[in-house]
């Protein structure tokens, strides 16, 4: 007895039953239609391929056992010849139907694929900064792939089988009861041997794949963490290059022996599955036979029923296994929709206010912030932890006022944990305040649009990010419709033109993953290039010079001198020699402004800012060692 590759695909399935039994969710379901709407004509298209393919294999059996019938009664030539044109014709229009299904297929599982993932990604680009801070991005990309690509098997394997098996099933026993009552009942005995294997070996194949799966994962952080620019370099400074080598040799190892275990495993299962058929096979042959010759059988409807056998078995099997698929298709559907359900703290006003022309200012009206707890902003599963912390976050700003007037440059300085990254976070809105008011332009940034905050406030990080893409691309990010001719001009602003000429492509360069192929100083420069492109009018440098040596932090102040000129500018420092020239000097602790300013005003008064100035110039290496971040 021969099985088609779908049927052998269908008992494979059945062996994937570990899944635990649940209650399928109504909200689930109803969600899943929604999903399905937009692709309805295409689903209902689908399922009628599906049951017609179902009917053509059937037809073909019974069409060739009335071919036999004709052969051994001595029938009519002519009739032979339209059974063997009818065959043909079952052939071709199998052979078109599957063309048409798997079209349809594809159409509905690669659009149901850009959906999710179009509405995820859409959705966690929505999400706060607290949000990717505690997930895990392997995890988080997972569900744009595995789990979103496991749901579409709902609407293309699961469902498609589930059709075309019944079908299947109920037409050829039909069909088998309709011939031989009793060669039907005897085969059905012979079905336990099919499942109980099937359950059986699953269950230590689905173990053997959850090791595998593991230990590929494991690998892959090793990969991905050893792979990286600071990962590389901290495994040749403190770590073992043999004993990385070893670990990962360990964990290839053994899924190589899993592999060969799973293969064999597979083959042995498929082989006595195999047997199993021919067990079947011969029964019907043989009480079959006997029936025909004892004429109380026709010896056409003998090969009928041995050709339906295989539409018997496989059917029961897969459909046995359908509830299992179901439930993997919507454990991927719940994981995706929790991600989907998790909402977002910061939300664009519906009908936002504009903001006035000219330079604006910046204003903080009592604001009082904490950071939010976990169970607001992350998910336990994305986090790899069993239960997401609950506590809320402590206090970090208690009541600070403060206004930094258009065309004015205020800087915060202070120990660290003080608040001067929070105040720089609250302004472009990464966060909302829990109490009082933050406004650009005289208007709360809760009220403005985000693409209005994003065109006023221009901010530049201690890290200066940049994507693995070329210098132009990197810089064109701020502004997509920048010329050449504006990028060289933002280039020579930043004293960057130069080198950016001197490369082999110019600003086609790749300047690597994070911007690790330029050095920190041209790095923060070229973040700088990108801010002047984007042209905000209030700019804010958080710690932008902390990382860098004398020489290259000289560069980068020469770079946001002209990313200043004529600009609103909140500036956090490091070296309170680098604010020196500041309109006001603000000096938090605590979560408090604690002095206001000038320069030279807060040296004269002695006090906090005093003692940080002094700690840092009376003793030289204090400069690097003392963290103001």
């Amino acid at each position: 007895m021969e099985m088609n590759f779908g049927h052998w695909m269908a008992l494979e399935s059945a062996m994937q039953s570990d899944v635990p039994r649940r209650a399928i969710s109504k909200a689930t379901l109803k969600r899943i239609a929604g999903f399905a709407a937009p692709h309805k004509r295409a689903l209902v298209c689908f399922l009628l391929l599906s049951i017609g393919g179902a009917v053509l294999t059937v037809a073909t059996p019974v069409l060739a056992g009335q071919v036999v019938d004709q052969i051994v009664n001595a029938g009519s030539e002519r009739t032979i010849v339209w059974l063997a044109i009818a065959i043909a014709a079952v052939a071709v229009g199998q052979a078109v139907i599957s063309i048409g299904e798997r079209w349809q297929s594809a159409r509905i599982g690669e659009g149901l694929i850009l959906d999710l993932r179009r509405e995820v990604f859409s959705h966690v680009q929505k999400m706060p900064v607290a949000f990717f801070t505690r997930t895990r991005t392997g995890a988080l990309v997972s569900r744009l792939n595995n789990d979103v690509i496991g749901a579409q098997r709902a609407f293309t394997w699961t469902l498609s089988g589930v059709v075309s098996n019944a079908i299947s099933l109920v037409l050829a026993l039909a069909v088998m009861l309709s011939l031989s009552w009793q060669i039907t009942l005897l085969a059905l005995i012979l079905l336990p041997i099919f499942v109980i294997p099937a359950r059986r070996m699953g269950a230590r194949l689905a173990h053997l794949e959850r090791e595998a799966a593991a230990h590929n994962a494991a690998m892959t952080t090793q990969m991905t963490e050893r792979f990286s620019a600071p990962g590389a370099t901290l495994v040749k400074l403190f770590g073992s290059p043999r004993r990385e080598s070893d670990e990962f040799g360990a964990r290839a190892d053994r899924v190589a022996q899993i592999g060969v275990r799973s293969a064999m495993g597979q083959y042995l299962f498929m082989t006595s599955l195999a047997l199993v058929s021919a067990l079947a096979l011969a029964l019907v042959y043989g009480l079959g036979g006997w029936l025909a010759v004892r004429d109380e059988l026709d010896p056409g409807t003998v090969v009928t029923m041995a050709l339906l056998l295989g539409q018997l078995y496989a059917p029961l099997t897969a459909l046995a296994s359908a509830r299992v698929d179901a439930m993997a298709a919507l454990v991927s559907f719940e994981r995706v929709f929790e991600v989907l359900d998790l909402e977002p703290l910061i939300r664009e006003p519906e009908h936002p206010t504009p903001l006035p022309d000219g330079p604006v200012g910046i204003q903080l009206d009592n604001v009082s912030f904490a950071y939010p707890a976990a169970d607001k902003v992350s998910l336990a599963s994305l986090e790899d932890v069993a239960t997401l912390d609950t506590r809320g976050g402590d206090t970090v700003l208690h009541g600070v006022s403060l206004e930094v007037l258009p065309g004015q440059v205020v800087a915060l300085v202070g120990s660290s944990g003080s608040g001067k990254s929070t105040i720089a976070s609250l302004v472009p809105r990464l966060y909302d305040v829990d109490s009082g008011a933050v406004r650009v332009g005289g208007v709360d940034v809760r009220q403005l649009s985000f693409d209005d905050l994003r065109a006023t406030v221009g901010v530049v990080t201690q890290d200066g990010h940049l994507f693995h893409d070329s210098v132009r691309d990197n810089l064109r990010y701020a502004d997509p419709e920048a010329t050449d001719a504006d990028l060289w001009n933002a280039l020579r602003q930043v004293r960057l033109d130069g080198l950016i000429a001197s490369l082999p492509e110019g600003l086609g360069t790749v300047v690597g993953e994070r911007g690790y192929r330029f050095s920190g100083g041209e790095r923060q420069r070229l973040t700088i290039a990108r801010l002047l492109l984007a042209k905000p009018r209030v700019v804010i440098l958080d710690e932008a010079t902390a990382s860098l040596d004398s020489t290259s932090e000289a560069a980068v102040q020469d770079a946001l001198a002209v990313a200043l000129e004529g600009r609103t500018a909140l500036v956090i420092a490091h070296r309170l020699s680098t604010i020196r020239d500041a309109d006001v000097v603000l000096v938090l602790e605590g979560g408090r402004i604690v002095e206001r300013g000038t320069h030279h005003e807060l040296l004269v008064a002695g006090g906090r800012y005093a003692e940080l100035y002094h700690t840092q110039f009376d003793d030289p290496s204090a400069d690097e060692a003392l963290a103001l971040n």
